[in-house]
């Protein structure tokens, strides 16, 4: 019906009705879709070209149509967020972090909860996860929440068309303020909150029940998200946090205390230090902070230095590799054999410390403290046969240029044009 109607002034009125229609069919979607393309300052030729972009796509992708439909969603907001640049940090975590943050977690049972949802791109990675390794996703419980009302509705509607139930609050709201899941006790939190939040209200905050490990100051909201979190875990509860790498080093307004406070409470189970350029948004180093209620290995941290991981795939983002021998595939399975007792450390790129280590760091977790610097490779060429290996293939490469240079120029000069 809309295909029918694209290229007449009433598109836009046909579309807002579809989308009355939908919202009809589906309650949790009740004032949530726009419902003002009639609007006149809309161009209507243009949404009606818009209209021909989804009608002449030929589905190709293997799945049902909610995992196409997904798929497309996830691309459009992918491209948003590359298009908006700064403001896509509201809405949108790479792909690449969250798998990460998933991989590592393995939510395959339990209660999902992230209090800065975006878009909800981490409850859509936790199913994928889940239909992979072919546990079921009814499994899981979703909640969520986001202060940021367009943001909210594209989780609502990211979720709808994944047929993901998800408890994600009424309305909007503000996490420190208008916590929505005040109860809640997570088994799972997967979260990527603004970074360095300033001016967050700590004032108005101080005396809350969930800063057990320490005030955190009103210039940086860092630790408020982290004990935020630490709050609604359950007894065996796992977190993943990506946070900017200030908060593994920074010592004012407190926040040096309380990051010893955590260590001290056995609650830090690794640290990854990430790539740069993985965000559309912020050229800020980041690192994945993982928090267990209960560590296998007690006493003790992870330390990993992805920094050189990943692959340029524009001149300006970076990307984690995927698969089964990928960048996010050997993380994982690092943090695996950390937990499983079997992990031999590799120089440059992981480490364990004790508590007896990090204090003698004075609580400093930046990862490239501990896992120092790899190793290089023994170069056993004596020096004189490398000379002499090398300039013998200088000298062809220089014998290959002079044959070029020749014969250029003779094929100018046949057409008429002399060097």
């Amino acid at each position: 019906m809309i295909a029918a109607q694209a290229h007449t002034p009433e598109v836009g009125v046909t579309i807002d009705n579809a989308m009355r229609a939908i919202e009809r069919e589906n309650k949790r979607l009740k004032d949530i879709l726009p419902k003002n393309f009639a609007r006149p300052e809309l161009d209507k030729r243009r949404l009606g070209e818009v209209v021909d972009l989804f009608t002449n796509i030929q589905m190709h992708v293997h799945g049902d149509s909610k995992d196409i439909l997904g798929r497309a969603y996830e691309y459009c907001l992918s491209k948003f967020a590359e298009a908006e640049g700064k403001l896509a940090g509201e809405f949108y975590t790479p792909a690449c972090i969250v798998k990460t943050l998933v991989e590592v977690l393995q939510p395959y049972k339990g209660r999902v909860y992230d209090p800065c949802c975006g878009s909800g791109g981490m409850f859509v990675q936790s199913a994928k996860f889940i239909q992979e390794h072919a546990q079921n996703i009814n499994n899981i419980s979703v909640f969520g929440q986001d202060a940021n009302p367009t943001t909210w509705k594209m989780a609502q509607m990211n979720l709808a068309i994944r047929g993901i139930e998800a408890d994600l609050g009424k309305h909007a709201a503000d996490t420190f303020f208008h916590d929505c899941h005040p109860t809640l006790k997570a088994d799972f939190v997967l979260a990527n909150p603004p970074f360095n939040l300033s001016d967050w209200g700590a004032n108005k905050l101080s005396d809350d029940v969930r800063w057990k490990y320490g005030t955190p100051p009103n210039g940086n909201a860092n630790f408020a998200w982290i004990q935020h979190i630490v709050h609604h875990l359950a007894p065996q509860g796992r977190a993943g946090i990506v946070l900017a790498n200030g908060s593994l080093s920074s010592q004012s307004g407190g926040e040096g205390d309380i990051r010893r406070a955590l260590v001290e409470a056995d609650l830090v189970e690794c640290i990854v230090a990430m790539p740069s350029q993985l965000f559309y948004t912020t050229q800020i180093p980041v690192s994945i902070w993982f928090l267990n209620k209960d560590k296998r290995q007690k006493g003790e941290t992870l330390f990993l230095d992805a920094r050189n991981m990943g692959t340029m795939i524009t001149r300006k983002l970076r990307e984690m590799t995927d698969g089964k021998d990928g960048d996010i595939a050997r993380i994982a399975a690092a943090v695996d054999a950390f937990r499983s007792g079997t992990l031999v450390p590799e120089k440059g790129f992981s480490a364990i410390a004790n508590l007896e280590q990090m204090a003698k760091q004075d609580y400093i977790l930046t990862p490239g403290r501990y896992v120092g610097i790899a190793e290089q490779e023994e170069d056993a060429e004596p020096f004189d046969e490398k000379m002499a290996r090398l300039t013998t293939e200088l000298q062809g490469l220089f014998e290959e240029s002079h044959r070029l240079e020749t014969e250029i120029k003779k094929q100018l000069g046949s057409i008429g044009y002399e060097l």
